[in-house]
């Protein structure tokens, strides 16, 4: 695929259409990081235990790593760019094709390393939660980490902040334009210093989990944390989990806290990436902070509901039926309920965004073996 290429079909909804012009960069967002081969055993009972042998009812496998974000950003319409190593064994085969085919994701910056073999997880998904065994080796560099003069001009950029690690490639990318969208990962220093992670200063937003914030600012609670954030970057969004998010827009003025829609969880994997794809998706087109939160915690919460980090992400067109569901089901309970009616007066602004009613869209899911594939 070349930056040219269209977004894939799959895709019935373009954002930006309206925000689009000639002088834009093709390429709407850009992220790199590590491509995991992800195989998913889901409906087991309890966690393993050492010494017995656990059943699981279903299995699934896709790509996983940054492939998560890649995918939830391609499914919601942006022109995706990843740059990351691929095996050459068929673990990576595969990866690069569901991804470049399969998804229509610009690869041209990734490389397929020689000898190198990809990356695998076992994730176990049980009691709403999720363990995870990994295994791997670092690529070679200069496959492992793109030099920064090779990083594309892009609307955005996804990040992830390690603590004491600088990336060249993040200072690169925002002096070229594009919008940094930051999240980071827990500080096994235990220093838990905002002064660790100096690219924050060219961040956009940061998106940080609760425990996450509350130990980086010493808040008392997490709308607290996240105002201390927001004197550090423009946009400030704190995760709450089954609380929702709750964000702030240093700029505008704008607070505003999102609850999270109750769900069945069947694989969490990956829902804080499709969380973060939907709230790039909001604001490169220019919506509300309120509506940016609420679309990012219905694309997370419709991915949990299926298999994979990647390959669960809903595109537009689940989120259409979505929505004519709860536009439909609601007003039948006459009156609706304070629940569903909280749902139909959050969710208005997708009237003017969706085409039209959406139909079941018949998704690609995780399925049990590579053999499968198609």
């Amino acid at each position: 695929m070349t930056p040219q290429h269209e977004p894939p079909t799959r895709s019935t909804l373009d954002p930006l259409a309206q925000r689009r012009a000639p002088a834009d960069p093709v390429r709407d967002v850009y992220l790199t990081g590590t491509v995991f081969l992800d195989i998913i055993f889901t409906g087991l009972d309890s966690a393993p235990v050492r010494g017995t042998e656990s059943w699981a009812s279903g299995l699934g496998s896709s790509p996983g790593g940054v492939a998560n974000m890649a995918t939830a950003l391609a499914r919601l319409g942006l022109r995706t760019s990843l740059a990351a190593a691929f095996g050459d064994d068929m673990y990576g085969e595969y990866c690069w094709e569901t991804l470049e085919r399969g998804e229509g994701i610009d690869l041209s910056r990734s490389r397929t390393v020689p000898g190198w073999h990809s990356p695998v997880t076992v994730s176990m998904a049980y009691e709403g939660e999720r363990t995870m065994v990994s295994h791997g080796h670092e690529a070679p560099l200069p496959a492992a980490e793109p030099a920064a003069e090779c990083v594309p001009k892009a609307r955005s950029a996804v990040a992830s902040l390690v603590p004491g690690r600088p990336q060249e490639w993040i200072a690169k990318s925002a002096g070229q334009g594009s919008l940094i969208f930051a999240d980071t990962g827990w500080d096994e220093s235990g220093r838990w210093e905002l002064s660790a992670l100096p690219d924050l200063a060219h961040c956009e937003a940061f998106l940080p989990n609760a425990a996450e914030a509350l130990r980086y600012t010493g808040a008392a609670d997490p709308r607290a944390a996240a105002h201390a954030l927001a004197e550090r970057v423009p946009v400030a969004v704190v995760t709450m989990g089954a609380d929702g998010a709750y964000g702030v827009d240093a700029r505008t003025g704008e607070t505003a806290h999102v609850p999270a829609i109750a769900v069945e969880a069947l694989d969490p994997t990956g829902a804080g990436d499709v969380f973060m794809a939907g709230f790039v998706t909001g604001t490169l087109a220019g919506w509300p902070l309120a509506d940016r939160l609420a679309l990012a915690g219905l694309t997370a919460s419709l991915s949990v509901q299926e298999f994979g980090g990647s390959l669960s992400a809903p595109g537009w067109a689940e989120i259409a039926a979505w929505w004519h569901g709860v536009r439909t089901l609601a007003p039948a309970a006459a009156p609706p309920g304070p629940e569903a009616a909280a749902l139909l007066a959050r969710y208005a602004f997708l009237d003017a965004v969706l085409p039209g009613p959406g139909a079941p869209w018949p998704r690609r899911r995780a399925v049990p073996t590579l053999g499968f594939r198609g």
